[in-house]
């Protein structure tokens, strides 16, 4: 049977790659290639680019309103067609299917919705003096680009466009190679909702060509990109120069708090959920759990005990709490990085091990969720974003304590504190070095707020009207009278 090959979406229209040259794509879960994707290089981008910039004067002079209404209306066909994005992005992606269809897709047309409708409420400043007065503007900045990663497809592929098409910019986007469907599909459903041709491109590839065509692109104004640390720095030389703005939401090495004064069952079913949803493949689980010393022990035990009965399995069954690593590459560097804990001194409590999962999935990449105790805080297993199912685990004693330990890293994206004490949280909360805090609780959005990191985890913030601010350019107006 032929595998289906996907298209770019330049111009209003699925069209295949300049070159004619594609790119495998694999199922995590069975290891088989079951699609491939456009190897495409500097002319797709160019075309994309033309596109866009063809598209930009009618689209940033719409009115507001009726940009919104075509936005929703995309976010209705993400809704009506929930199900089967969901089996797309797992099927792509190897998490489970139940949690693509309760989290991922959901929040796409959430992203598309709450830009749709924020844009409207979007307003500039006036400052007056005597005899005159300042009104700022908010321009749309032409073509811009939106790089997304493979760890949450569709919901961060949504969550760069939908502002930046809101603000009236015209986009080129390019999905992650390794996790394609969903962002094609998509594709179909905005021709399906009557965007106009050009504000939307999307143009698969890798990023060592595709990606690197985007960013150098003399014409494109400002790139949004999540993903590693070291690419983003890659970025960043390639487009300071050239004077574009930058979003770059990188990696994380993501402390979680334990006081012993917390809600011990909230805690421990959510600190089960920070360490190993998605595979541990969201930059924003807490990888790095300090436990207070009074309850370090009863936390090991009753942990480990839960983590052990998490099943891993076919993304397809409901009860799979964990399901495939993304790609073949990635099953093999986690695998290598729980060899480098055991080096490091560090004692495996359970997991630590590739999974064999009977039937369809034989040839799959499943690791066991893996716990670690021992390690220093200065080795590279506490230190550096393995981003898969593993975690370690280390006593504290006292608060400065744990502050310390919370900012030993070059990493400042998220953490996660678990206290009563109301004073301990804000001080806490005010001491770490990271973007965002959750008390008693985690992965808690509110989509007005800042998100981003500090330190290595990033440069500037996404979300609110901190997105629809990076995705415009202020223009002071000063008229006397």
């Amino acid at each position: 049977m032929e595998l289906p090959h996907l298209k770019n979406y330049i111009g209003g229209a699925l069209v295949d790659p300049a070159s004619g040259s594609w790119l495998d794509s694999h199922e995590p879960a069975t290891g088989e290639v079951y699609s491939r994707v456009p190897d495409s290089n500097s002319n797709d981008v160019d075309s994309a680019v033309v596109a866009a910039e063809e598209a930009f004067k009618d689209w940033a002079s719409m009115s507001t309103s009726n940009r919104s209404t075509i936005l929703e209306r995309i976010a209705d066909l993400i809704d009506r067609n929930v199900d089967e994005l969901s089996e797309l992005e797992s099927r792509d992606n190897g998490k489970p299917v139940w949690l693509a269809k309760s989290v991922d897709i959901p929040r796409c047309s959430s992203n598309f919705r709450f830009f749709a409708r924020s844009i409207a409420a979007f307003a500039s400043e006036s400052h007056s003096m005597p005899g005159s007065v300042n009104y700022t503007l908010r321009k749309p900045l032409g073509v811009v680009a939106c790089i997304s990663p493979w760890n949450l497809p569709l919901y961060l592929f949504t969550w760069k466009i939908a502002p930046a098409l809101a603000a009236g910019n015209c986009v080129v986007a390019k999905p992650s190679e390794v996790t394609p469907m969903t962002a094609y599909r998509f594709s179909q459903l905005c021709i399906e909702a009557g965007l106009p041709a050009g504000v939307l491109n999307v143009v698969h590839g890798s990023g060592h060509q595709t990606g690197n065509a985007i960013v150098s692109h003399p014409r494109i104004k400002a790139i949004s990109f999540t993903g590693g640390t070291k690419t983003g720095a890659q970025i960043a030389r390639v487009a300071a120069p050239e004077f574009k703005k930058l979003s770059l939401e990188l990696g994380g090495k993501n402390p979680n708090i334990i006081f012993d004064d917390c809600n011990f069952e909230e805690m421990l079913d959510t600190t089960i959920r920070s360490s190993f949803a998605n595979q541990g493949q969201i930059c924003l689980c807490g990888s790095r759990i300090y436990v207070q010393q009074g309850i370090y022990e009863r936390f090991k035990k009753e942990f480990v005990s839960r983590t052990k009965d998490l099943k891993v399995g076919d993304p397809k069954d409901s009860d799979s709490k964990l399901g495939a690593i993304v790609s073949h590459q990635h099953f093999e560097k986690i695998l290598s990085s729980i060899e480098r804990a055991r080096q490091e001194g560090g004692i495996v409590l359970c997991g630590g091990e590739a999974v064999e999962v009977a039937g369809r999935c034989e040839k799959g990449w499943f690791i066991q969720p893996t716990i670690i105790e021992g390690l220093t805080t200065d080795c590279r297993t506490n230190q550096e974003e393995i981003f898969g199912p593993v975690v370690s685990i280390q006593s504290f004693d006292t608060e400065s304590e744990a502050v310390d330990l919370a900012n030993s890293t070059q990493y400042g994206l998220s953490a996660t504190v678990w206290t009563s004490d109301l004073g301990r949280a804000h001080r806490v909360a005010d001491q770490i070095e990271a973007g965002i805090v959750w008390v008693n609780c985690w992965l808690l959005r509110d989509l007005r707020t800042p998100f981003g990191g500090t330190k290595n985890s990033g440069v500037g913030r996404e979300g609110g009207n901190e997105a629809l601010r990076f995705w415009t350019e202020p223009k002071n107006v000063c008229i006397q009278y």
